[in-house]
């Protein structure tokens, strides 16, 4: 088996794709052969040490969130999956390990792979899906007939927010790049704003909720974007964040946190054509460490990055 792994915290030139020796699943684990790994600013956030508190200091350490696959092995205790089964989901927080050849992950970070949705489209939704599903449902409860603005609508958790958000009958404003603005009114942003033309605490409206998914929303502008009771989501929280959002109930930070039944929810969802992400690019796990550097480095892709394993 292969994989990309790194001995050290630091940048793209700590990565290396290496032999490894896949474990057996313990209690409550699954072991997954992957077909497709998404690449997502989890990965390298990880790599730089930013969860270390976390993820520790044991080397060499595995890179890798999101994927789809098919199961190849069970522990004890696994009732949900067996073997043969077409998944996707998430690797485990800690250990990671999506960009590779396999995985083991637990039963409760995977669901069924709808038989109508691709493992490409599969791959594609795990943290994005349960990162919008978090902050809008989770944290905000967002409702029908609630108003939302997305800061960053046409990203990755941008657009799943959007499409979240329509599923639960809200109203979607937001704001996004020119380029992009026609693929979120496509989506179905009711209102969007050019970033670079709009100045958003000039904005009139104002929002039951506030998802800052591009992570560039001084709080002072995104509080002030509130209704009464409403709720700012914070997806790139700092310690001083954390600290603010007890004595400030407005604040929320957002962690992705999976969950079968949101996982489930999205699979019927991406089965029904009423949750999708757009695929930008596609290479070999010998070509992912360059793109991920790319990507980290600052290239755009309209649309989710990812490795294939065969």
């Amino acid at each position: 088996m292969k994989r990309i792994q790194y001995y050290h915290y630091g940048g793209p030139e700590v990565m290396k794709l290496e032999a490894f020796t896949l474990a057996s699943p313990g209690p409550g684990e699954v072991a997954v052969n992957i077909r497709f790994a998404a690449i997502n600013p989890i990965d390298w956030k990880l790599r730089l040490g930013q969860m270390k508190i976390v993820t520790g200091r044991s080397f060499p350490r595995a890179m890798g969130m999101d994927f789809s696959g098919t199961v190849m092995a069970v522990g004890s205790n696994v009732t949900r999956f067996k073997v043969g089964d077409a998944v996707f989901g998430l690797a485990r927080f800690k250990e990671s390990g999506a960009l590779a050849e396999a995985v083991i992950t637990k039963e409760s970070l995977l669901a069924s792979k709808p038989d109508d949705v691709s493992f490409e489209q599969a791959a594609c939704l795990g943290t994005p899906g349960m990162t919008a599903w978090n902050g809008l449902r989770d944290k905000a409860g967002l409702s029908t007939g609630q108003r939302v603005f997305i800061n960053g609508c046409s990203g990755a958790v941008g657009e799943a927010c959007v499409q979240i958000a329509r599923m639960v009958g809200a109203t979607v404003t937001g704001s996004c790049s020119e380029e992009t603005l026609e693929r979120a009114r496509q989506l179905g942003v009711d209102t969007v704003h050019d970033y670079r033309q709009t100045d958003l605490s000039t904005l009139p409206e104002r929002f039951d909720v506030v998802y800052d998914t591009a992570a560039t929303m001084s709080l002072p502008v995104g509080l002030n974007l509130l209704r009464k009771g409403g709720v700012l989501l914070d997806l790139n929280p700092s310690p001083g964040k954390f600290l603010r959002s007890f004595f400030d109930k407005r604040l929320k930070p957002v962690i992705c946190t999976p969950r079968p039944d949101v996982l489930d929810t999205l699979a019927q969802a991406a089965q029904n054509g009423r949750f999708r992400l757009p695929v930008a690019e596609v290479v070999p796990l010998d070509d992912a460490i360059e793109l991920i550097a790319a990507i980290e480095g600052g290239r755009k892709l309209r649309g989710k990055a990812l490795v294939a394993m065969d």
